[in-house]
């Protein structure tokens, strides 16, 4: 019967229903081979006959609502023409879909309340079944013949409590998310309808209760595959936002709290079914009449039947691979320390977050854990929460701030030393930002005086005068003395002028020029844009009427969307033309059926786009590292809003200006990326130095210092350099 319901492949088949037994259960006869088939149509039930001895139906025995059922389907099939879509077989009786022109049966049945949906075949349902439990939902709720005294199992979660956008902080096993809502506040949510990996092997003491665990247990780590579940949720989701709908709220129960259940997806994608389709979770099983399951059931009971005819994860019939987790203690750090310090940088995950400095680390290379310190800062100690001690002002805070930022983040790490516990103490960078520097940046910490005398010192020191000339946090209240005399003060360049604009970088171009819109100009380029789409959609040109000429502004087909906009035409050669479209500074080669003749009324706009230079700056001549500049340059710039200063004019060269994420803080950069060892700066003589080339100086020297990208080997510049856009 299986290779039969295979052949066919989900196929219709023509088939005349001969016999009704009950309103899910029909005999067919399949065309044009005459097969006479028992067919259960799948992903419902409806209330059948007791049978007698004789296995006929018992007529003195009524079930409520199956003469009804079967009434209503003999009059609407019975003797008719149909198509039939074998999906299954089940003990002799196989399974599948009625089509019939005027609709689907199986979805009256349920939308009349004639049958219920039933779990195990409305998976083998090929398309629809979300119909079907809906037409089962419309029954319900208007209390329709099985329904009559339908009682919700779960109480009914309206307006924002039930859908809300969030942003994932943390993955706990394999089956449940923290994360942050709109108002900053922090919810703990559970994947609906899955379970996480569950231990094996644990037997039961004489009295049938679980024996104890040893103490060393992690179930992360020791139960088979809990890890891998977990990885894969972090790697898909920390940071990123998720649409949250709750499907349903466990009450609280056994010692466990409420659990709020909930389908949560990204990009449109279920994370619960992307988990369970990979072998990582199960999918709980329900009574019939229990509404407290996702809202996506059916799509999880699909991917988990395809992971297990796949023998994926959890159901490989091979024994999990054991991960041995190695804890890093007082005795293992001191043999540890040598290689760790030879490595450089070390690729980690935080696990946990104790205080502001301190945190758990996990180092894959190794399979170990140890408690990291962030070296060169004093931190205050957060309150805790076994204990209840109090801790230190703003050290909650600091927490926090650090938790946010790093927690089940894939992070860098240096290791300096050890304390006498095994507690690594060094550096720790996410996204290539020292967290040293930042909690003393956000004045979270003060330097200390090993700080001092590291390779971080001037981020350091520069960030501690940052914090405290802003009085943040630990710094609130303190009144630093004047130390600025009259000399450092004619020192100190004047000559350059600040006047922050809000842009959009649109585009970077091979020369690391870019390309930005002015924000206060952002809704007239949209507009310009919508109304020439509009005249094109109105009246579209005539293909290859347009003739195109170097120098002339003409409606370029963009190929990424199809959408028409304004360009300048380049170059021409043979049948195509290169364009830039001067609203947003990108260049493609387009042939001629794709531009037109631009509508005077679109020409008199400027283009909305102007194009810049780094100021006193230049790439990398080495290939890889221009390349890397550029994407480091892409992605720095890939934000809403950028404020951009012009620093200065060259006759005959687009305008010089820096870029910086705010006005507070005026992070540059231009700066960052001297600093990450990724641009040159120029040898600018014959001028007067200013505040910003004094600072990229500083930077490029630091990067020296510490032998970053460009400088890993030493020094590269040349005495004789070129200047960039400035004459000597």
């Amino acid at each position: 019967m299986k290779a039969f319901v295979d052949k066919h492949e989900y196929q219709p088949i023509k088939a005349v229903i001969e016999h009704v037994r009950d309103g899910s259960t029909v005999r067919a006869l399949l065309l044009p081979d005459f097969y006479s088939i028992t067919l259960m149509i799948s992903g419902i039930r409806c209330p059948g006959f007791k049978l007698d001895d004789k296995g006929r139906p018992d007529p003195n025995i009524k079930v409520e609502y199956a003469e009804e059922a079967r009434y209503f389907v003999e009059v609407r099939l019975l003797q008719r023409d149909v198509e039939i879509v074998l999906e299954s077989v089940n003990n002799n009786n196989f399974i599948g879909t009625i089509v019939h022109p005027k609709g689907n049966i199986a979805e009256l049945l349920l939308r009349e309340g004639f049958a219920r949906c039933v779990d195990w075949s409305i998976r083998n349902v090929r398309s629809g079944a979300e119909t079907l439990r809906a037409a089962e939902r419309q029954a319900k709720e208007g209390r329709k013949r099985l329904w009559k005294d339908y009682v919700p199992s779960t109480p009914r979660i309206t307006g924002k409590e039930r859908e809300f956008n969030a942003t994932v902080m943390e993955i706990n096993n394999g089956d449940a998310l923290v994360v942050k809502l709109p108002d900053g506040k922090l919810k703990k949510i559970f994947l609906a309808s899955v379970r996480p990996p569950r231990e094996a092997g644990r037997g039961n003491d004489d009295d049938g209760k679980p024996l104890p665990r040893s103490k060393s247990f992690r179930p992360l780590y020791d139960i088979p595959y809990m890890f891998e579940a977990r990885e894969y949720l972090r790697k898909k989701l920390i940071g990123k936002k998720v649409h949250v709908v709750v499907d349903y709220i466990q009450a609280a129960r056994d010692g466990y709290p409420e659990k709020t259940c909930a389908t949560v997806t990204v990009n449109s994608k279920n994370v619960a079914e992307a988990l369970v389709s990979k072998g990582l979770a199960t999918v709980v099983k329900y009574r019939q009449d229990d509404d407290q399951r996702s809202s996506r059931y059916d799509d999880l009971l699909t991917a988990e039947n395809k992971a297990m005819k796949s023998l994926l994860g959890l159901h490989s019939k091979k024994d999990a691979p054991p991960l041995r987790v190695t804890e890093i203690d007082s005795s293992r750090a001191k043999l540890e320390l040598p290689s760790l310090q030879r490595a450089q940088r070390i690729d980690a995950i935080v696990e946990f977050v104790t205080s502001g400095s301190r945190l758990r680390l996990y180092i894959p290379k190794s399979n170990s854990l140890c408690t990291f310190l962030l070296g060169g800062i004093n931190c205050p100690r957060a309150s805790r929460q076994d204990t209840g001690a109090a801790g230190d002002p703003f050290g909650d805070e600091a927490l926090a701030f650090t938790k946010e930022k790093c927690m089940q983040r894939e992070v860098s790490i240096q290791v300096d030393t050890h304390d006498k516990a095994g507690n690594f103490i060094g550096w720790l960078w996410v996204d290539n930002v020292n967290m040293s520097v930042a909690l003393v940046n956000e004045g979270f910490a003060s330097v200390h005086f090993t700080g001092e005398k590291s390779q971080y010192a001037q981020q350091l020191k520069s960030a501690e005068e940052s914090a405290k000339s802003q009085k943040l946090r630990i710094w609130k209240n303190c009144v630093e003395e004047e130390k600025v005399e009259k000399k450092e003060e004619e020192k100190v360049p004047t000559d350059r002028q600040i006047n922050y604009e809000e842009v959009v970088v649109t585009e970077i171009t091979p020369e690391a020029h870019f390309y930005a819109q002015l924000v206060q100009d952002g809704a007239k380029a949209e507009a310009l844009s919508a109304k020439l789409r509009q005249e094109f959609d109105a009246n579209p040109p005539l293909p290859c009427s347009y003739n195109p000429k170097k120098g002339d502004l003409c409606a370029a087909k963009f190929t990424v969307d199809d959408v028409w906009y304004r360009a300048k035409v380049e170059k021409v050669q043979g049948g195509q033309a290169t364009v830039h479209y001067i609203d947003y500074g990108n260049r493609e080669t387009l042939p001629s059926s794709r531009l037109a003749s631009l509508p005077a009324a679109y020409a008199s706009d400027k283009p909305f786009a102007t194009e810049y230079i780094l100021p006193y700056v230049t790439l990398p001549k080495d290939d890889e590292y221009a390349a890397m500049a550029l994407k480091y340059l892409k992605d720095d710039t890939a934000v809403p809003i950028l404020l951009l200063n012009v620093e200065y004019r060259v006759p005959g060269s687009p305008p010089a200006a820096s870029l910086h994420t705010d006005k507070i803080t005026e992070a540059d950069l231009v700066r960052n990326l001297i600093q990450e060892g990724l641009l040159i700066v120029e040898n600018v003589k014959g001028r007067r130095q200013n505040k910003l080339l004094e600072s990229y100086k500083e930077a490029q020297e630091q990067a020296k210092r510490e032998h970053v990208n460009i400088w890993e080997y030493g020094d590269i510049t040349e005495d004789d350099a070129k200047e960039f856009g400035l004459g000597n």
